[in-house]
């Protein structure tokens, strides 16, 4: 019976913590709203849009080339982050011909990705 109610115990631990941290959001969306001031606005009651004031229709037109900028963005940002565990691991002993050659497979992809975007003209500026 101990067994179950220290069990229990760090569970009601755990739930009085999360109620103390509703308990904190609620009270401060709650005073957040009572001491703000309600004066709407013709301007305040506008679409925001970045700073700028909504004119014309709300439809533009996007290039698809600046998604694949930061589609390759996004591939050479992981290859940053894939990096320092690598090189952690490629230092430890016994690791290191296994780690070389994942990392020359891992590169020889992104060489294959790079090399792709460049035949199809996508890192030239037009």
């Amino acid at each position: 019976m101990t067994l179950a109610s220290e069990y229990f115990q760090s569970y009601s631990v755990i739930g009085l913590l999360a109620l103390v941290g509703v308990l904190f959001v609620a009270v401060a969306f709650g005073a957040g709203r009572l001491l703000r001031p309600v004066v709407p606005t013709p301007e305040k009651l506008l679409t925001y849009e970045c700073g700028v004031d909504p004119v014309g229709e709300g439809w533009a037109h996007t290039q698809v080339r600046y998604y694949v900028y930061a589609f390759l963005y996004v591939i050479f940002a992981v290859d940053s982050i894939f990096l320092f565990p690598w090189a952690t691991v490629f230092a430890a002993p016994g690791y290191g011909a296994t780690t070389l050659v994942e990392m020359f497979i891992f590169l020889g992809f992104l060489a294959v990705g790079l090399l792709y975007a460049w035949k199809k003209g996508v890192l030239a500026w037009a």
